[in-house]
């Protein structure tokens, strides 16, 4: 009698048994034999299409239906030779895996003590009669926290629950038997177990980009499943995202004129999308699904974007402009803070300050009549955020300066309308005869902040002073929460990660959410764990300002262009 494995399609019933078409049965096993193999091995002979089965037509019925939704490993049988009794093989058979304990605990205690004794995994499947991957399942069952094993005794917990808990480290096992135990705690079980073990994303290894081989992280293998999982989330995604990176480097280098990476989980329509070659500007898109899986889209074009183009070679107008790169309330939030930076500086530089005026004289501004600069707020937090700014504080100050210099009370009723020194109810010509007792330093003094109150915010005016003042944001503005909150586009924040940390950061963290990248931004700048950079601005907080993807919407950067030419550099 000789044990050997072999494939499920070399098998075939023989016609010798008593068992006849229609009544092979086996369905009741498969359940058994999913969770703990197959324990009795078949007793076959060959014949010239493989080997026939003489004892165990109903567990390869099992076998085979159980193939035909997954794979089945080599099945472990007896072979007969031709002088061999078939009686006197069963008998022998039947006392052998009479050997091995049927209670699965029994089972894993009997496979633990061979293992002691100095047996490999073969060794006992020869022993037992039964396949090595049968006797692997239970000693990862054997080496389970006891206290565990003891709740399946105690038919606590199902085979299940028992077989997933394998792929769960020491630690993570006792944590488990806790949540368990204690009253007022959840213990998960089954698709939940695994999401709590993976820390709420169960990612498959096929779902890779890159190569296992490389991978430095752990891998943990589900031997009841034959599914590999790795362990952790966060390693997975910093590998992948560099994967993904270069497969976006690849579309490009191919000559695909877009390539786009949807946010992680993002839905695709294959309905707003058209297919389109290559050659007639289709693009890519990179599909990434919350389990790690990347599916890329060559050759698509959306509906909008070829009604676009259709609108252009017929010469139409655009139906809407170009998505911009900021929010409205983005570029108002760094217009505010720019123009407080600017006017502040041009406190210091009269001379500049009464060219202006009289440039405004003869051109005349939306402002002029003379108004102040209403610094309009789309938000309770952007005005919150500019009550910090110090540039906005010092001209604050500098108001309440004029404001005594011309005998104005700060306790004087005023308009809410008007300039910062306030419509106050009085006589014109009780200012005018204050200021014919001023020098003209004092004169000038108080044009200069009329020109500065007046200044126009948002505009390329703004950009050509910044140039022209040396003004530097860093000294009276700061990055803050406002900032970060209005700074919405990944493409863009992304860019800002590989200016301050790096490429090789930025493409680990591609897929990342933004708040993510938010984070890591503020963390270098911080020094938070990461090498500080403090001195970093971002493009939008220097002059002239800049934009990061060539996308075009920002109307002060394209102002500025068109003006940049007319001034001496």
């Amino acid at each position: 009698m000789k044990l050997n494995h072999i494939n499920l399609d070399n098998l075939k019933t023989s016609p010798l048994n008593v068992r006849k078409n229609g009544e092979k049965g086996g369905e009741d096993l498969i359940p058994s034999i999913k969770a703990m193999g197959l324990i009795q091995p078949l007793l076959v002979r060959p014949n010239c299409e493989g080997f026939e089965v003489i004892a165990g037509q109903r567990r390869l019925s099992a076998l085979q239906e159980i193939a035909k939704s997954e794979a089945v490993d080599p099945v472990p049988c007896l072979i007969m030779e031709d002088k061999d009794d078939a009686n006197a093989i069963e008998v022998s058979l039947i006392e052998n895996i009479a050997r091995l304990p049927m209670d699965v605990l029994d089972q894993f205690e009997a496979f633990q003590a061979l293992v002691k004794e100095g047996r490999s995994a073969e060794e006992i499947a020869t022993h037992f009669g039964v396949t090595e991957k049968l006797v692997t399942q239970r000693l990862a069952i054997a080496n389970l926290y006891p206290p565990i094993r003891k709740l399946y005794c105690g038919e606590e917990i199902t085979m299940t629950t028992l077989q997933i808990l394998t792929m769960a480290t020491t630690r993570q096992q006792k944590d488990w038997y806790k949540l368990f135990k204690f009253k007022d705690g959840y213990a998960p079980e089954g698709w939940q177990l695994k999401n709590w073990l993976f820390g709420g994303e169960q990612i498959l290894t096929c779902n890779a980009l890159f190569d296992l081989e490389s991978y430095g992280g752990t891998i943990i293998s589900d031997l009841f499943e034959e599914e590999q999982y790795f362990a952790d989330s966060k390693l997975f995604w910093e590998y992948q995202s560099r994967a993904i990176a270069e497969l976006m480097e690849e579309y490009k280098e191919d000559g695909w004129s877009e390539v786009i990476l949807l946010d992680v989980g993002a839905h695709w329509s294959v309905y707003e999308h058209v297919d389109t070659p290559k050659e007639e500007g289709g693009k890519v898109y990179i599909r990434v699904s919350s389990n790690g899986e990347v599916t890329p889209y060559e050759g698509q074009l959306s509906r909008e974007e070829i009604k676009r183009r259709e609108r252009e070679e017929k010469g139409l107008p655009e139906e809407k402009p170009v998505r911009p790169e900021l929010t409205k309330a983005m570029q108002n939030y760094l217009a505010l803070h720019r123009h407080a930076a600017v006017r502040s500086s041009l406190l210091e530089h009269s001379d500049i300050a009464l060219r202006l005026v009289v440039a405004h004289m003869m051109a005349g501004s939306s402002l002029w009549t003379v108004s102040a600069e209403p610094q309009k707020a789309s938000s309770e937090a952007i005005e919150q955020s500019l009550s910090h700014n110090t540039a906005q504080a010092s001209f604050e100050t500098e108001t309440q300066a004029i404001r005594s210099l011309l005998g104005i009370n700060v306790n004087d009723p005023v308009i809410d309308q008007g300039s910062g020194l306030g419509e106050v109810i009085r006589d014109l010509h009780d200012i005018f005869a204050k200021l014919l007792t001023c020098s003209d330093e004092e004169v000038m003094r108080c044009l200069t902040y009329l020109m500065a109150e007046s200044l126009q915010s948002g505009t390329a005016m703004i950009e050509q002073l910044g140039v022209m003042l040396k003004v530097d944001m860093s000294d009276n503005w700061q990055m803050d929460d406002c900032f970060f909150d209005l700074l919405r586009d990944k493409e863009v924040i992304n860019a800002m990660l590989a200016e301050i940390g790096g490429e090789d950061i930025a493409k680990g963290n591609l897929t990342s959410t933004a708040k993510v990248q938010k984070q890591i931004i503020q963390d270098f700048i911080s020094g938070n764990g990461r090498q500080q950079n403090k001195d970093w601005q971002p493009h939008y907080a220097v002059f002239p300002m800049s934009a990061y993807p060539e996308r075009g919407g920002m109307e002060v950067i394209d102002q500025y262009e068109k003006i940049k030419g007319w001034y001496k550099a």
